[in-house]
Formats: C-alpha cells, sequence, structure tokens
C-alpha cells in the first residue's frame, strides 16, 4: 500500500502568542466585553509596550469537548477521578507590534540544539515577563508561552539492520519485544498509535508500506526526528532496514504546526477527536517552563496541555509523554502558583494519566542518561542513546538513510508506545479487551527492569514484556510444571518436599498406552507407586508427567532426564544424561496431567550402583516456557531447586525387603561443588515397630558432622567406619558440620523390617534429608515392599 505523504509547508510564520486561561469572572467579562483581554494585556504592561493583542479560542471550535459530550459518560466510568477541563476559558493571543520577538520565534523554531548538543534555549525576556505579570492579575487563572523548539531529541531475521536494534531483545538489555512475538496481537496488530510532532518522511522506503497518514496540520519541520520516531515503532517487517516493534500497529501523525501557529493543546485535542478508547498517542515534544522560561520541559508543565493530556486519558486513550531533556529534577519544580505539580508525595502533584518517560543507557545495568528530565512523576525509562531506526536527511529529504544514534527521551519514548502497544495487541487478539490508560501505566511499570541505581536515576523501570505476559495482567505464557510433591500448584517457591516427584516414572518394561495408566482420568494422579525398582542390565521405560497453569498450549515440550546415584544432594556434578523425549502433543491450559511418550533408558546405560538405588532430575522446557540456564554456584543450585517449577527431583527407590537379615542400601552425603559449606544431616523414618536402622558413615564424615564418638557400637578401626543406630520412625539427628568441597562420602543405610509387617498393608519408609542455612536442599527416600526373588514387585 502506497503512504499517503502530506504537503510540507512552512509554518506559519508571525508574531509571538501566548495561552491565557481566564478564571469564570475573567471569562464572563471576556464574553461581555470581547476588548477584555487587550485591556488585561496593556494593563500588564503599563500601557508602554504598544502591543496590538489579536485574541481567539486557543481551542478551535471542531476540536472542542463539546463535540466529545458522547464520550464523557464512558471516560468517568473508566475514570472516576477526573475534572473535566472547560477549554471555553482557554485563549490564544498574538502579541502584534513586537517584531523582535516574531525574529526569535522563528530562531527558536529551526534550532536543532539540546542540552547533549551544548544548547540552551529560553524565552525571549520581554515574553517571560509579560507572562509573569499577567499571571499575577486576578481574572487570570494560568499564562503560558506558544513557542515552538525543538523535540526531545535526537520476521526480523531478513531486516538485515535488526541485529543492531538491541532494545528489542530480552531484559535485562531490552523490552523482550522479540518475545512478544510469539504471542497474536505481540506485533501491534489492532491497535492505533498516532505520533504528535512538527514532521516526518512518510515515504521512506521502510515506512511507505506502513500507510501511515496524516491527521491535520503541517508536515513542516524535523523531518528526520519523526522519520526516526517512527521507525522505533512501525519499520516495515520485509527484506530492507530494520523491523518497528510493532510493526502491524496502524500509525497515524499529526502536527503542532496548525493554520493558526504552533499549539500544542489543539494538537492533541484533534488527535483525541480521531482516537478511540485503547488507542496510543505518543507526544514527541518539549515546553518552555511559565516561570523560568528554559526550555526541555515535559508538555505538561503548561496547563493548557496538562488539560488536553487529562481529557485524553479520561477517554481511554494511553497518552505516552517523553520526560524531556533538560537534565531536571522535577519533583523540586514549582509553578508560578507555587505548586509541586510533578512531585508525587505532594499535595499538589497534578495527575494526568499519562505514562512518562526517561532515557537511559543502552548497555546493561542501565543508569540515567545526564540530561534526562527524571523524579517520581517519571514512571518507565528505556534507551536514550544508541539507536538503530530509519533516518532522513531535513534538507535533501532521503528516503533510504538510517541512523544507529538515535537518542534522547525522543528515542526512548517510541520504546515505551511499542511496549504499551505490544500488551495493547495481546490483551485484544487473546482477552477481547484493552486496558485503560491507568491500568497499561500500571502494567508496564510491574516488574520491569530496574536501573542501576534507582535511588539516584529516578526515571523508574524498563518494561519487561516477557514479565508482562507470562505474569498475573495477562499471563498468556504457558508455565510447565513437574510436580514436587503431591499437592503441588506449581508455584514458585516450592513450598513442601522437592525431592519425591510423583511424575518421574521408572518402569522395568514398556507401557503401550502411557496417558491412559499415568495420566488424568486414570485414577494412578496422585500414586507415588508407580514407580518399579531399577535393575541393572535390562532395560528400563521412564514417562514423565507434566501439567501447565499457564494461559497457553505447551508447544514442542521437550524433557531431559538425568540419573545419579543415591545421594542426598544432588548437584548437577553428579548427574549423567539418560535422553530427551519430546511429547507428542501441546500440553494443554487447565492444569491437566499429561504423560511424555517412552524414554528408553537402555540395559547398556543402565549401571550397577548398588542397593541403594538412584536419583533422578527431570527438565521440561517449551518454546516460550524455556528452562533456567543450569547454576554454577551452590546458592544459585538453591534457587534453582526450589524456583523453578519446570524440574524436578526424583531420589525415591523402592526396594525388596530381603526375607531374611537386612537391607544395606549405599547413599552419599555430598558437600557443595563449590565450597565448603556447613549442613545439617538428619532422618525421618515411617517404619513399623521392631524394625532396626543404622547409618555406616566414614570416620573422616562422622567427625565432620561432629559425631566424635557412636551411641552404641565404637568405630571399627580397620574398616574406618562409625555405625551411627537411627530410631525407625519419627526425625532423628544425625549430624551437623562443614563437608569439603565437591566430596562425596560413601555411607550405608541398613534397615531390617519384620517381614510379617512388609506383607501386610502399609508404607514403610526411610528418608536421610540434607539441609543448608535451614532450607531442604536434598532428600532421599527407600520404601520397603515386597519383592519376588526375580525383583519384580508381588502384586
Amino acid at each position: 500500500m502506497t503512504s499517503q505523504q502530506p504537503l510540507v509547508r512552512e509554518p506559519p510564520a508571525g508574531p509571538p502568542r501566548i495561552a491565557l486561561k481566564l478564571t469564570p469572572a475573567g471569562h464572563k467579562k471576556q464574553q461581555e466585553d470581547p476588548n477584555f483581554i487587550a485591556e488585561l494585556i496593556n494593563t500588564a504592561e503599563n500601557g508602554r509596550s504598544g502591543l496590538v493583542p489579536n485574541v481567539n479560542p486557543l481551542i478551535p471550535e471542531d476540536h472542542r469537548p463539546a463535540h466529545l459530550f458522547h464520550r464523557l459518560a464512558a471516560a468517568a466510568a473508566s475514570d472516576p477521578t477526573v475534572d473535566l477541563p472547560n477549554f471555553d476559558v482557554w485563549y490564544e493571543v498574538a502579541l502584534e507590534g513586537q517584531s523582535s520577538r516574531a525574529s526569535i520565534e522563528t530562531e527558536t523554531a529551526t534550532t536543532t540544539q539540546t542540552p547533549a548538543d551544548g544548547g540552551n534555549l529560553s524565552l525571549p525576556t520581554e515574553t517571560l515577563e509579560l507572562i509573569h505579570r499577567l499571571h499575577r492579575l486576578e481574572e487570570v487563572e494560568s499564562v503560558h508561552a506558544l513557542l515552538a523548539g525543538p523535540p526531545p531529541a535526537v520476521n526480523p531475521s531478513d531486516d538485515p539492520r535488526s541485529v543492531n536494534q538491541g532494545y528489542l531483545g530480552a531484559a535485562p538489555a531490552g523490552i523482550n519485544a522479540r518475545y512478544a512475538w510469539g504471542f497474536p496481537g505481540g506485533d501491534g496488530l489492532g491497535v492505533n498509535i498516532v505520533d504528535m510532532e512538527q514532521g516526518w518522511k512518510l515515504d521512506h522506503e521502510d515506512l511507505q508500506a506502513a500507510g501511515i497518514t496524516l491527521i491535520s496540520g503541517y508536515n513542516a519541520a524535523y523531518y528526520s526526528h519523526g522519520t526516526a520516531v517512527l521507525g522505533e515503532m512501525l519499520q516495515v517487517d520485509n527484506t530492507i532496514g530494520g523491523v518497528g516493534i510493532v510493526p502491524r500497529a496502524k500509525g497515524r501523525v499529526i502536527s503542532q504546526h496548525r493554520p493558526t501557529g504552533y499549539n500544542t493543546a489543539a494538537t492533541i485535542l484533534d488527535a483525541v477527536n480521531n482516537m478511540a478508547f485503547g488507542d496510543i498517542l505518543l507526544l514527541e515534544a518539549q515546553e518552555f517552563d511559565p516561570v523560568g522560561g528554559q526550555y526541555y520541559w515535559p508538555v505538561s508543565v503548561a496547563d493548557a496541555n496538562f488539560d488536553a493530556i487529562r481529557l485524553a486519558s479520561a477517554l481511554g486513550i494511553t497518552v505516552i509523554e517523553a520526560a524531556c531533556n533538560g537534565g531536571y529534577d522535577l519533583d523540586a519544580y514549582v509553578n508560578l502558583s507555587g505548586k509541586y505539580i510533578f512531585n508525587r508525595s505532594s499535595p499538589d502533584f497534578k495527575e494526568s494519566g499519562a505514562t512518562m518517560v526517561g532515557a537511559s543507557s543502552s548497555t546493561a545495568p542501565h543508569y540515567r542518561l545526564w540530561y534526562s528530565n527524571h523524579g517520581s512523576r517519571v514512571d518507565v525509562y528505556a534507551w536514550g542513546e544508541n539507536i538503530d531506526t530509519t533516518f532522513t536527511d531535513d534538507n535533501t529529504g532521503t528516503d533510504n538513510s538510517y541512523t544507529d544514534y538515535f537518542s534522547g527521551t525522543s528515542g526512548a519514548s517510541p520504546i515505551i508506545v511499542g511496549a504499551a502497544a505490544a500488551v495493547q495487541g495481546i490483551a485484544n487478539t487473546s482477552l477481547g479487551y484493552k486496558f485503560s490508560p491507568l491500568q497499561l501505566r500500571q502494567i508496564l511499570t510491574t516488574n520491569g527492569t530496574p536501573s542501576s541505581t534507582p535511588s539516584t536515576d529516578r526515571i523508574g523501570v524498563m518494561p519487561n514484556l516477557r514479565a508482562i505476559i507470562d505474569g498475573r495482567f495477562i499471563n498468556l505464557a504457558p508455565d510447565l510444571y513437574i510436580r514436587d510433591y503431591i499437592g503441588d500448584n506449581g508455584g514458585v517457591p516450592s513450598s513442601g518436599t522437592v525431592s519425591n516427584s510423583p511424575d518421574i516414572i521408572v518402569r522395568q518394561t514398556p507401557v503401550s498406552n502411557p496417558q491412559a495408566l499415568f495420566g488424568s482420568g486414570s485414577g494412578n494422579e496422585n500414586n507415588t507407586s508407580l514407580s518399579q525398582s531399577i535393575l541393572a542390565g535390562r532395560d528400563h521405560s521412564i514417562y514423565i508427567r507434566l501439567l501447565n497453569r499457564g494461559g497457553s498450549a505447551a508447544q514442542n515440550t521437550k524433557v531431559t532426564v538425568y540419573y545419579a546415584p543415591a545421594a542426598t544432594l544432588i548437584t548437577p556434578n553428579l548427574w549423567t544424561l539418560i535422553g530427551t523425549v519430546t511429547l507428542l502433543s501441546a500440553v494443554p491450559t487447565g492444569r491437566v496431567l499429561t504423560v511424555s511418550p517412552r524414554l528408553a533408558w537402555p540395559a547398556s546405560k543402565v549401571p550397577a550402583v548398588g542397593p541403594g538405588g538412584y536419583s533422578f532430575v527431570a527438565i521440561a522446557t517449551t518454546d516460550k516456557d524455556p528452562a533456567t540456564v543450569l547454576p554454577t554456584t551452590f546458592p544459585a543450585f538453591v534457587e534453582f531447586v526450589s524456583r523453578n517449577n519446570n524440574v524436578a527431583w526424583k531420589s525415591f527407590n523402592v526396594v525388596a525387603a530381603p526375607k531374611a537379615g537386612a537391607s544395606r542400601l549405599q547413599v552419599g552425603i555430598a558437600g557443595a561443588f563449590d565450597a565448603p559449606r556447613k549442613f545439617f544431616i538428619r532422618g525421618v523414618g515411617s517404619l513399623p515397630v521392631g524394625s532396626e536402622v543404622r547409618l555406616e558413615v566414614p570416620t573422616d564424615l562422622a567427625r565432620q558432622l561432629g559425631v566424635v564418638t557412636p551411641l552404641t557400637e565404637t568405630e571399627d578401626a580397620k574398616s574406618k567406619v562409625v555405625t551411627l543406630p537411627l530410631h525407625p520412625f519419627g526425625r532423628g539427628e544425625i549430624g551437623e558440620g562443614i563437608l569439603p568441597v565437591g566430596s562425596v562420602n560413601q555411607c550405608e543405610l541398613v534397615v531390617k523390617v519384620p517381614e510379617e509387617d512388609i506383607k501386610r498393608e502399609g508404607q514403610w519408609e526411610y528418608e536421610i534429608v540434607q539441609e543448608w542455612e535451614s532450607v531442604e536442599v536434598g532428600r532421599i527416600t527407600w520404601r520397603f515392599e515386597e519383592y519376588n526373588d526375580k525383583g519384580e514387585e508381588v502384586q
């Protein structure tokens, strides 16, 4: 589709202009006497200026809120706090008769300097003094300049520049846009965006097919700026250039250069007239401060602009406002009425409903760039440097230029618009609705990437689309989990034992229909006795059960399984790979217990590890819920165990109770893999009365655990083994002490259970538990059952 390129015109030249808001009494006088404002100007100037004010409504009739009355009921419903502004009391005053001011306005409108360039724009002294004198009059409520200045500066694999667009990448570097593209609507489909500024190159080679159109105003200045802004959001997904954050969103533009002159408030209201609930309006503009006259302030520093933004927000239009590039502390700003309007902790704070954007470094951890305005009013941040996007030459109008150095809050704000549009697109497509401005602002600021030093940066967080999509507001990502224990609902961190997963099932022979035997509706959903004992030299079959508590089916799910000899602590250095199995169908939402196909564990790979048994680890991964990278430190391993619900452990073995004598079960008691650490070891028994339990440990381990002298038997000087008697039921301490790094102490648990008890109903178990800093980090369990001479379970 061919883009509509609007007529490029110079903005109307003329005298300096101000926006003047009258009190109700003053407005009444102006209605009664059209010369009232002229008299106010004359009073403020003490009759010395020779000004001939030309007075008109600040907001043209066709932009007035009266034309929006049919939408105000919806506005009140979505935002009951709104105090709808009255634009009838706002006037535009052209100050005829001061050519020097007019020349300064022309100069200001064409400068390209920003604080980052060493620029220092400010209002003409005469204009600033007039603003202050007018504000002191009782009939005047607010006044500010209407003066143009520079804006706030400065399938993706086939888009050759996409590799340069780091802001598209995963957090903490970027906003995770690439992740959002994997969900319907994550590319902005169904979302409307309007960019308000001064000029664009709409027929740029990587924007033309986007069909971006001009709503109103003159395409008049700073074409390179507007072109760069649009490229960040809307570059077409094709074989040239880069790719926009939301390439399927519908983009339009609107200019502040109006038929009557530069007018931000009127532009916002005209945009509102052409927008609907859930649309996004980007304000790529800066403003002069009515107090000190300096430039580089957010546009809401001017009351007329604030009122227009407030109305837009009330109507459900999300306004993204650049914090701008003055390096100012917005919390410290005091307006002409002595109010701290940007300080959220002040009773003077004025809530417009907009989301305000600061600028950060492109590298993580992201720090605030020196020129970014900051303070409690700034909600979010994004890259403010090294941004790769479309560009043009302001003089020649090239349509195939690009830059990788776009910067400022101008560059940061489109990134936030892209994040907001991705959220709205996903919500609209998958949930059937869009979020209100305040809801969307809350979403964008929840679980985002903090800046490097939040207390001093004070620019909010950078949105993390993955956290948003996976989190409570949208929850569309799959959330696979393998239960750690019966009753586990996938919550993180795990609240129960982490070593007795019922969903790692090892069988001596293959099962013809594992879903029917082990899955939902089988009657075995909560059966913890589905595994059979492991026999060396024999083929085995492994089945993994999974559930999905997320918002979409888990496609292309794979599970990788490892084994280790029986031990209380199974760290990755002890794992041996068995293999990976791919599920034949998606794991559906709704916690449907889904069983993997058979993972073969061939006899040649089943080692004879002794009668103590084996430990298993299963790690599930899917495209949108990938497995976590294996930890490299022990504290990280502890987090890995408790905070990854797609990882499960099974140190649970069914063993045959001998008809005579005792079971001798080999078990390792291991140290951490990164450093010597202090552990607590205890036993937990549930054996029948008359059972006997003892643990034979190496002498060195006994001393490390503080067991100097055994309670009964003495140390065997020849074998260097200490025998510790343990209670057959209940909890009992084994010892506590520092274990050497990488150590695995081979021990034997000796258990004798009366034969008559094995034959009767009951689950007879013994466990050894290992804790670090009062957190369980490992557990191994043995269940004693009756087996025949071939090692097969007696049914």
